[in-house]
């Protein structure tokens, strides 16, 4: 200890004087400490007589704790109150009074019996023996949260004990994380910064034409201007970049631990619906889907309150038989996971790790369970890849034993021999296992039994899960599941009814139907939806997203967007798949507004939001840039009564009689909503919590499923039930468009609802994604068409509502924009190419103002772009290769794209497109095969054009300048930068056309002749040759 003998000393009741302290000395040279504090008196000649009176005066003074006051009873050590330091609020007045006296005394007590010569012994090197010391005197360290007496009976009268120390206060489940000031702010700076040069640059090209290629001039400058503006919505939006982070602890002190209002510690927590889609089983392998269906029922969740959908909008039995089969293996699957901790749950990503399996296991029958569970998915896996024939095979004999039925009949009728002219008029039919026909899509369609004729068919696959913990035992025959729950979560197949005459909408009307079909059975006031590919890699991601939700200002959240994570792409990333630009930057950025947009999959919704409904609180954005902010309560009496357009106001006033002209006319819908909204509240634990609801409300079970709530379910899912409604409308997934989800997030942003964007440490979510070319610029052909309906239809943002911030407008305004800039990209990619055939270029020369500006704007796109690397964590080859795939896209689907949407707006032509193929990774020998693969597609023909052109111009533009008389070099190496910028970005198309073995296919030669020969000819048909060529003075 260190200190001085500077407190005031207090006299002792007993004899008046100052309490004797407790003397030390300081340490010796050699690090021991010697002790001065004896009774007797001390010898102070020799070496220390010399020192001053300091070391001798060293006091400590101790404050009376229960345990150093052997004098004092433990029933009355803290009965005064009183301390050395004065009284606590624990002493009442009258203690407080009266308790100078009583505090002298233990005062006197503690510094005697530290004084006493048999409790400071020493050891034999003369130090203060301190653990000697605690174990003669039953030395504590007092009393706290860290350690608490056991023979200590209360604090004082109001038996405090250590409980009331450990009680946890109030914890919020997320925080918001900023992005360092020393990344965020140059990088706004060199935005503004990089603003101001691109506007005197633009105004400098404008002032300085080059009178001698006008029309060169020209096109450059208009392109050059869009791609300012296509910046400035780009980069706007990326301003205000944030960071987030979940308490998985404060979440299960919260809703998973026994409390006052929850004694039994039953879970707490709302259910969850996850929606799984999937439409034709030959591009979506059942084996892929099965899988993911397998790491949903695995999910750590309470089981009772996950429920699984499945949507086969084809109706195929090969995805039904699927089902069942995984649901059955899923028995002994989940179970397994629960006990071994098994990350990822998804089996087949499982048991293709490369890491040790055994690490971080503690069970030692775990390499027994592992090597049982993994020949189970074996088997598994033969039996999923064998039910076409199984399917087959079996429909054959019964329509067989139908044929033979129906001979029989005819023969009967006809006297014993079979009619001359008898046909056979039994279907070929389709035929389930237990020998009924299949009600969905046959193998030989017919009316009623084809992909877009069908009934509704809703199948609970899985038996429903107890509400109590159902423990396991051991089985021979199985797995050792002794004190592992084995329940399984709900399971539900579902695919709505198909007739000819209704518009089914895509993907849109059958995530609506399993929105109905959900709502009647199970209810979650959350759903979670998950493309058939994408599987849950993290267990713990359903918990990751609800902490958001159940946090404060929760009840304000539409939707917790997870970002893409894609397996099985090539590792140079060659077409940007991982598309990480976009995921880890605008998307991290918009979480800094109003929120990320819905792009498709791995995003769980509140299930009020998707009704329509606005939220209980919003923020109005008027003035410039939406500066002035005005807060509104949905529920405040003159928000109820103002007119507005009907898009702004409530689906629902005070009364429900409106209900079924919106809803459908299902009652046990419409009384599913109020359920859902109140379910789906964050728990009122705390006085900033608005709009909760009260602790212990989800603790009792739901009530049990029967024969007329499943007939309900399945007329909500009839082709009929939307007419007439607002579903697709205003509620629900919106219809219109082939990205549907772009639209839905932006309507719940339009209404004043706001999104998260959820990071976690380990990938919520993995899929898969196209690395095939073709495959790859169809799924981003279908994307900027999208955008190009949302630029032409009523969702564009120009047509906002004040509810929208003006930098999420900005962003909204670019996803309907951004295709058109493929028209200006092709022509500027063409740009090099006419300047090297013509000699001139865009300037009037490489002059030191257009070289300044140029090297200006590199620098600041350079430098931007590194610190957006910083702050997004994103890789500069991601970066790159995004810029690459940015050219190739543009210059080929989003052109087509473009033209698409004008044909379907001005001509009424209705958009088709491709489902895109996924992958069952069976080829063990070349993962990447897909990628070599050369599909000739149209979309091909503008990107190779300007690849050839480029190159022909490149060899014509130099030789034309070599054999010059008078060389204009500055033109040709002005040219040849910017032809090079084209080719390097369409470096990896040309790697692409030429397939594994680096061959160059027919089609690109062929390309390129007639493209060398249509060049040729408008060349000497523009600038034909003349019959003398002037060398100096000397005429040829």
């Amino acid at each position: 200890m260190t200190g001085s003998s500077n407190f005031p000393s207090k006299s002792s009741s007993s004899g008046g004087k100052p309490p004797q302290a407790v003397k030390f000395s300081t340490p010796t040279a050699s690090g021991r400490v010697l002790d001065f504090s004896r009774d007797d008196d001390m010898n102070m000649s020799g070496d220390f007589a010399g020192q001053q009176s300091d070391n001798i005066n060293y006091t400590v003074m101790m404050p009376p704790t229960p345990d150093n006051q052997p004098g004092t009873s433990d029933s009355k050590q803290y009965g005064a109150g009183g301390t050395a330091y004065g009284t606590t609020r624990f002493a009442s007045e009258s203690q407080q009074e009266g308790g100078e006296p009583k505090m002298e005394r233990r005062m006197s007590s503690v510094l005697s019996s530290v004084n006493n010569k048999s409790m400071l012994l020493r050891s034999q090197t003369q130090d203060f023996d301190h653990n000697r010391w605690l174990f003669e005197t039953k030395g504590t360290y007092g009393i706290g949260n860290a350690f608490w007496q056991d023979d200590q009976n209360s604090f004082g009268d109001e038996g405090v004990s250590m409980s009331d120390f450990m009680d946890k206060p109030w914890k919020p489940l997320t925080r918001k994380i900023k992005i360092p000031g020393a990344i965020l702010s140059p990088y706004r700076l060199l935005v503004g910064i990089r603003i101001v040069i691109l506007a005197f640059f633009l105004a400098w090209r404008i002032r300085n034409p080059n009178y001698d290629a006008m029309w060169l001039w020209g096109i450059s400058i208009v392109c050059e201007i869009w791609f300012a503006f296509s910046w400035l919505l780009d980069i706007l939006p990326k301003l205000n970049p944030i960071n987030r982070s979940t308490d998985l602890g404060a979440l299960h002190d919260k809703f998973d631990q026994p409390s006052p209002t929850n004694p039994t510690g039953r879970s707490d927590l709302p259910g969850i619906d996850v929606f799984v889609s999937t439409a034709d089983p030959e591009k979506e392998p059942p084996l892929v889907t099965a899988n993911t269906i397998l790491s949903i029922l695995c999910v750590d969740y309470p089981i009772e309150k996950v429920a699984c959908y499945i949507s086969d909008d084809g109706g195929a039995i090969l995805t039904f038989e699927a089902m069942a089969e995984a649901v059955k293996f899923a028995e002994v699957w989940v179970p397994f996971c629960r006990k071994h901790n098994i990350e990822p749950r998804n089996p087949d990503a499982y048991f293709n790790l490369k890491k040790d399996p055994t690490k971080n296991k503690k069970r030692p029958d775990f390499v027994k369970d592992r090597r049982w569970i993994k020949r189970e998915y074996d088997e598994f896996k033969v039996r999923i890849n064998g039910l076409p024939d199984v399917i087959s095979k079996r429909s054959k004999m019964h329509n067989s034993k139908e044929e033979k039925k129906a001979k029989q009949l005819a023969k009967e009728k006809n006297g014993g021999t079979l009619p001359p002219d008898y046909t056979s008029e039994v279907p070929k039919a389709t035929w389930m296992a237990d020998g009924t026909h299949w009600p969905g899509t046959w193998y030989s369609p017919i009316p009623d039994h084809s992909k877009g004729d069908h009934a509704g068919i809703l199948q609970i696959m899985s038996k429903v899960p107890e509400h109590d913990p159902v423990m396991g035992f051991a089985d021979e025959k199985k797995l050792d599941f002794t004190g592992i729950d084995i329940r399984v979560p709900l399971f539900a197949y579902v695919s709505r009814e198909k007739r000819p005459g209704y518009d089914h909408n895509k993907k849109a009307g059958a995530m609506n139907a399993m929105v109905r079909a959900s709502a009647i059975i199970s209810n979650g006031p959350f759903i979670l939806n998950l493309d058939c590919d994408h599987y849950i890699y993290n267990s713990l991601a359903l918990r990751e997203g609800m902490c958001f939700m159940m946090d404060r200002g929760g009840d304000r959240v539409c939707y917790i967007q997870f970002p893409q994570r894609f397996e099985g792409i090539d590792p140079s990333d060659r077409y940007a798949n991982h598309n990480t630009v976009f995921f880890d930057g605008n998307m991290r950025a918009l979480d800094g507004l109003q929120g990320p947009m819905y792009v498709g999959t791995g995003c769980m919704f509140r299930r009020y939001a998707l009704y329509g409904f606005e939220p209980p609180r919003f923020i109005e954005h008027t003035g410039m840039f939406g500066r002035v902010k005005t807060k509104v309560n949905r529920n405040s009496p003159i928000v109820r009564d103002r007119n507005g357009d009907d898009d702004m106001q409530p689906l629902t006033s005070d009364s429900e009689t409106d209900y079924p002209q919106k809803f459908g006319n299902s009652t046990m819908f419409t009384e599913s909503i109020a359920v859902a909204e109140f379910q789906a509240r964050p728990l009122a634990d705390h006085k900033s919590v608005k709009n909760g609801r009260p602790p212990g409300a989800l603790i009792a079970p739901r009530p049990p499923l029967d024969a007329p709530t499943v007939a309900e379910a399945i007329a909500v899912i009839s082709c009929w039930y939307e007419d007439k409604t607002e579903w697709g409308d205003r509620i629900g997934w919106i219809y219109g468009s082939v990205t549907e989800d772009v639209v839905t997030g932006y309507r719940m942003h339009n209404r004043g609802w706001r999104s998260i964007y959820c990071i976690t440490r380990r990938d919520a979510f993995r899929g898969t994604a196209p690395i095939n070319l073709t495959d790859r610029l169809h799924q981003v052909l279908r994307w900027a068409t999208g955008s190009v309906e949302i630029f032409f239809s009523k969702n564009n943002a120009f047509f906002a509502s004040r509810r929208l911030k003006f930098l999420q407008r900005i962003s909204y305004l670019n996803v309907g924009i951004y295709p058109f800039t493929s028209i200006f990209l092709v022509v500027y990619c063409f740009i090099p190419a006419l300047s090297l055939f013509s000699g001139q270029f865009i300037v009037s020369g490489l002059n030191v103002a257009f070289l300044t500006y140029l090297l200006l704007i590199t620098i600041c796109l350079t430098l931007i772009s590194l610190l957006e690397v910083k702050w997004s964590g994103i890789a500069l080859e991601e970066w790159w290769r995004n810029e690459q795939f940015w050219v190739i896209g543009g210059t080929s689907a989003h052109l087509i794209a473009v033209v698409q949407g004008l044909l379907k707006v001005i001509a009424g032509i209705e958009i088709s497109f491709t489902l895109t193929s996924k992958s069952a990774g069976e080829d063990e020998e070349d993962v990447y095969a897909d990628l070599y693969i050369v599909k000739w597609t149209s979309l091909f023909i503008m990107p190779l054009t300007i690849l050839i052109i480029n190159c022909i111009a490149l060899i014509m533009g130099t030789l034309r300048t070599v054999y010059s008389v008078i060389p204009q070099w500055n033109k040709l190496l002005g040219s040849m930068f910017f032809s090079f910028w084209v080719l390097s970005h369409m470096y990896p198309f040309a790697k692409g056309l030429m397939g594994k073995r680096g061959r160059v296919p027919t089609i690109i030669y062929v390309w390129s002749g007639l493209l060398s020969i249509t060049i040729a000819l408008l060349w000497i048909t523009i600038d034909p040759p003349s019959d003398t060529i002037q060398s100096g003075s000397i005429d040829v």
